[in-house]
């Protein structure tokens, strides 16, 4: 060891002294070394070894005992920066799992290089105190020569300092991969670093801490400006809310406040100079209030918008200001009154409430209204929330709204459909991996949805569909709030608000021995259960919202009277999604702006017939003369087409009597398979080896009518 020492107390000086040429025969400089560019990874390295020997006067053998500051003036340090470690510990433990088993240690330092906190392997975290990696150490360039920490500080912006390339012989067994925190004022405040044992530079590791660094700065952001406006946006819709978004802060009359580093690139601005005390106005098509209007509207979906300057198209949310309380209830100037709030005294604006994410789901239906309260109730209290309903009915909508409306909305929500997801798979989906736990895994590991929903919402569809044996883990993450991927050692603690959603009877289940009742009871904080559209008593205001959602921005189509009453009428097995996709082709295909019966596709022209609505869970009843339909309303269903989508005939015996054999024998088998398997759809498919598509098909085809929770499953 003291022979690499001196070799590299050589190598240094001769480096410094620009003798690389002529040194390389001896076998002092590397190939690779000699053969790099002025402006490579080399030349950054050597420009620092000459800051060390020539500025800072550093010996590149010393062997002095690190310094560390004191526990008063580490304290001091970390409390001026809680905001940035209360985010950064969420991604420097996500970012560890994904490191794991590579002998990492993940460091967070302020700006002048004290290490404020780390994650590591303790094996190598404490044979590493020996050079400095602790709490409270220096790593400062000017004490600790060429380093991941401290010439990432100087240098500004991502680097890797490999193994020898560090100016200190004692540091020379480190491989550091560091990247800068800048706050929204352009200001460097830290550097997160990962630094460990290997033998190898690895690229990746620097890409995946420059990742976690822009997740840092847009959480930060998110949470230091919450009680502003805030305009998240991408120019693709599917990335607004992902780490790759850009964000504007902007005051109540819509100046810009500040911005994010990736709104800057989005919009191929050097500095926020540049947008600053601008009017949201000057840099898109679109008012302050309009763009508030348009995220009400769509439902706080992303609208498109389109950049002044250029005209490059992006996709934007507006979101509202969070209140001291926590809860999205800010308030903001009447936006219907015909002026611009901008242009009205602010002590002179009325003030009303901005609806939340959750008030705009309904439009007077009392069940719904009743459902988003008790949600809203429970918001803020770490109540888990069971969701019941069709399917179609909007339950993720319902899930994503209630984490808009909560503190977490600038934290991920992950959504997940456990039904869609093979068995075999669910459980790396769920929890993650670290390289090598099984084969075939990715070679870098992977952050499990529980994991990428730390801090946030974790949405889990059709619960009641999840493989008995994971059940028991995943009653285990919930009871002790900790999670192990697949293949770690280390468990990682969890902050998530767990909301489930079933269309399946799940107390039949528990009967069955197909769900575990612990479980049930766990995720069964409070539950909540969606009205059927053909229950809801806002159906009319509904059909007209979503007919405004699909049509384009600025082109609104309307609904004439007689189209509006027929599709009032309509039964909607498929509930919301159905209308929505039914609508979405209309307007699609429209000639005009105002939609007519004329525009209907053929099966829903005439009036269905009337069926007894059963209650959550329970069996179609089918007309009799009692509840069957009224002569007026026969002569309709006479003209209904032989072969209707999402209409229930109601002369069973004479249809099936149609049949031929072959076709009565599938009918027969296919019920007592639906029978036995309690009318999960996605289970029959799965055991006859068909898809749900083709298994609707036969459905249609044979006159299966299966309960109604399950017909579009």
């Amino acid at each position: 060891m003291l022979e690499i020492a001196v070799d590299h107390v050589k190598r240094v000086h001769s480096v410094v002294h620009g003798r690389l040429e002529s040194n390389y025969a001896s076998g002092l400089v590397t190939q690779s070394e000699r053969d790099q560019s002025p402006s490579g990874a080399v030349n950054r390295i050597t420009q620092s070894w000459i800051r060390c020997l020539n500025e800072y006067k550093l010996d590149p053998g010393a062997c002095n005992d690190p310094e560390v500051v004191s526990a008063a003036e580490l304290r001091t340090r970390q409390e001026r920066l809680a905001d940035l470690q209360a985010v950064a510990k969420v991604e420097m433990t996500n970012l560890y799992q994904q490191l794991a088993g590579s002998g990492y240690a993940i460091m967070l330092t302020d700006r002048d290089g004290v290490l404020l906190n780390y994650f590591g392997d303790p094996a190598f975290t404490h044979a590493a105190s020996k050079t400095g990696l602790m709490p409270g150490a220096l790593w400062s360039e000017r004490v600790q020569g060429t380093n991941g920490m401290g010439t990432c500080l100087f240098e500004r912006r991502p680097l890797t300092v490999h193994q020898d390339e560090h100016y200190l012989s004692r540091n020379i067994g480190l491989s550091c991969a560091a990247a800068p925190i800048f706050d929204h004022e352009e200001e460097l405040v830290g550097v997160l670093d990962a630094s460990g044992e290997s033998h190898l530079a690895q690229q990746h590791t620097l890409a995946l801490v420059s990742m976690s660094v822009q997740m840092i700065e847009n959480r930060v952001f998110l949470q230091r400006f919450r009680h502003e406006y805030i305009v998240r946006f991408h120019n693709r819709p599917e990335f607004v809310g992902t780490l790759s978004e850009g964000a504007i802060a902007l005051s109540v009359t819509g100046k810009v406040l500040a911005a994010t580093r990736c709104a800057l690139f989005q919009l191929g601005l050097r500095s926020r100079s540049e947008i600053v005390g601008r009017d949201i106005a000057e840099l898109f098509n679109v008012t302050f209030c309009g763009l508030i209007d348009s995220s009400v509207r769509k439902a706080f979906h992303p609208v498109p918008i389109f950049e002044t300057r250029s005209g490059a198209r992006f996709f934007a949310v507006m979101y509202q200001p969070v209140s001291s309380t926590g809860s999205g209830s800010g308030t903001r100037p009447a936006l219907r009154d015909g002026a611009d709030s901008a242009t009205l005294p602010r002590t002179t604006q009325p003030a009303q409430t901005l609806p939340t994410a959750l008030d705009v789901l309904h439009f007077g239906d009392p069940s719904l209204a009743a459902s988003i309260d008790t949600a809203r109730r429970v918001l803020e209290r770490k109540v888990t929330i069971l969701l019941y309903g069709e399917t179609g009915t909007g339950k993720e909508m319902f899930a994503r709204a209630t984490h808009l409306s909560s503190s977490r909305a600038a934290r991920p929500f992950v959504a997940i459909n456990c039904a869609s997801i093979p068995e075999a798979l669910i459980e790396s989906e769920l929890f993650g991996y670290r390289s090598g736990a099984f084969t075939g895994a990715s070679k870098d590991g992977q952050r499990g949805k529980l994991l990428q929903a730390n801090g946030g919402t974790l949405f889990l569809d059709e619960i009641g569909d999840m493989p008995v044996a994971l059940q028991a883990r995943l009653l285990r993450v919930l009871e002790e709030r900790e999670v192990m991927p697949l293949g770690s050692e280390h468990p990682v603690k969890l902050d998530i608000h767990l909301i489930s959603a079933t269309h399946c009877n799940l107390q039949r289940k528990i009967d069955q021995g197909e769900f575990r009742e612990d479980l049930y009871y766990r995720l069964q904080g409070v539950t909540i259960t969606l009205p059927p559209l053909r229950d809801r008593a806002d159906r009319r205001a509904l059909i007209r919202h979503l007919a405004d959602e699909e049509s384009d921005a600025g082109s609104p189509v309307e609904l004439d009277e007689r189209l509006l009453a027929l599709l009032d009428r309509q039964r909607w097995p498929g509930n919301v999604r159905q209308l929505r996709h039914l609508l979405r082709t209309m307007i699609a295909l429209r000639e005009s702006d105002c939609l007519t019966v004329h525009d209907l596709p053929a099966e829903y022209r005439s009036d269905p017939p009337i069926i007894a609505t059963p209650p959550f869970g329970g069996a179609h009843v089918l007309p009799t003369p009692a509840n069957g339909p009224k002569p007026a309303q026969a002569a309709n269903i006479a003209a209904i087409p032989d072969d209707p989508v999402g209409l229930v005939l109601d002369n069973e015996a004479s249809f099936t009597e149609k049949l031929n054999p072959l076709e009565s024998a599938e009918r027969v088998a296919l019920m007592q398979e639906l029978t036995r398997r309690d009318w999960n759809l996605s289970s029959v498919a799965r055991e006859l080896n068909i898809s749900r598509n083709t298994l609707y098909r036969k459905l249609q085809r044979l006159h299966i009518k299966p309960p109604e929770k399950s017909l579009f499953h």
